[in-house]
């Protein structure tokens, strides 16, 4: 087909590849959009620099949400379901694609598309950071040129039929789920669906995460912001203690405790964590600490350490008696030897056998060389 300009778009041609089916879509913002594309320079061999079919996945992002690529938006919504085109576009519209580029690949490797930026814009991080890790992207940051790029529209989704990811979320709309997802997550140890419920609180916490990485450390919000984590860091360790998985709640509440060395929770549950471990130094440790900071819980926690003694008297004769266990088993399994004299001749010259040979056990414990006989 004939290649044409796009209209109020300068630096743009499109030619249609393949016709879709029905009317333009209408693109509401945040409307989803998925389609494959390929990405081409523009020289004589059209060399391909990106195929979303060769990467396994076709690429997505939601319209009107300040994606880097403003002119993909352009391009796409020129588009009918199931339509390819390729459009040339000048190299006033692909300066940041390099940055666009390393991103989806990090996302098909599964990987954060935010991956080593810092908080700024894309061309900021660009001149920070000098080079994406891929060499044909570098080139592109340092001599940006015209590309071509053949794409396909495969599904125009409703804004409001899907879950938003979170790294699609903005601030705001980080910090509106967040409480959403603690209810959700305290509804569901009602009904002691504990992994589910540590689910939603891990969700959660790295919602806020997010959104605190893009802070400046020691200002208000930062620390407003790790506060609000400390709850649902401390119900995902319940949960956890909970589904008995103590190493996890080891890893958790020792992050968290560095960073809020006052947090008595944190010391309870991971004193619990050791216990269940049989650490009884670590365990014993942390119990204390909960009684520096809150002397009203030394009953607590003077049962938890009468608990924790009987625990390990309980740990101390299961391991003797299973090592006992092991000895004996050893010692019945062990075969005997048994040694025949040699014969001896009496005075008529006549050879002699002894009625009852000596037996000697072969139990390094009590054989003459082992070191019970020592």
């Amino acid at each position: 087909m004939e290649e044409t300009y796009l209209l109020k778009h300068p630096g743009v041609k499109k030619k249609i590849l393949a016709g879709g089916t029905g009317p333009l879509p209408h693109f509401a913002p945040g409307t989803k959009l998925v389609f494959h594309f390929q990405t081409l320079l523009d020289n004589f061999e059209r060399t391909v620099i990106d195929d979303s079919r060769l990467a396994g996945r076709p690429a997505e992002i939601f319209f009107g949400k300040m994606f880097k690529m403003e002119v993909w938006e352009t391009l796409l919504a020129s588009m009918r379901i199931g339509e390819v085109a390729e459009f040339w576009c000048d190299a006033i519209h692909t300066g940041l694609y390099p940055i666009v580029s390393k991103g989806m690949r990090l996302i098909a490797q599964g990987k954060d598309p935010l991956e080593g930026q810092r908080h700024m814009c894309g061309m900021g991080n660009m001149f920070n950071y000098h080079s994406t890790g891929f060499p044909e992207l570098d080139e592109l940051m340092r001599t940006p040129q015209s590309l071509i790029f053949i794409m396909e529209l495969l599904q125009v989704g409703d804004p409001l039929s899907y879950q938003r990811e979170s790294w699609m979320m903005e601030k705001d709309e980080k910090l509106q789920t967040v409480p959403i997802l603690h209810m959700q997550g305290n509804l569901l140890v009602k009904q002691t669906k504990y992994r589910e419920a540590a689910s939603k609180y891990k969700e959660a916490v790295l919602l806020l995460k997010t959104v605190q990485s893009r802070e400046m450390p020691g200002d208000i919000d930062y620390i407003n912001l790790g506060r609000m984590i400390i709850p649902l860091e401390l119900n995902f360790c319940q949960c956890m203690l909970e589904l008995e998985e103590y190493y996890e709640v080891i890893e958790h509440t020792t992050e968290l405790l560095e960073k809020h060395k006052d947090c008595v929770k944190g010391y309870y549950k991971r004193a619990k964590a050791h216990a269940a471990v049989w650490n009884e130094k670590e365990a014993r440790r942390d119990f204390h600490m909960v009684v520096n900071l809150d002397v009203t819980l030394a009953s607590l926690i003077n049962r938890e350490l009468r608990a924790l003694s009987e625990t390990m008297k309980e740990k101390y004769w299961e391991e003797k008696e299973k090592y006992w266990n092991m000895l004996d088993k050893g010692e019945s399994e062990t075969p005997s030897i048994i040694f025949a004299e040699p014969h001896k001749e009496d005075p008529g010259g006549n050879k002699t056998t002894p009625t009852h040979p000596p037996t000697f056990d072969l139990c390094p414990l009590c054989s003459p060389g082992g070191s019970a006989g020592r």
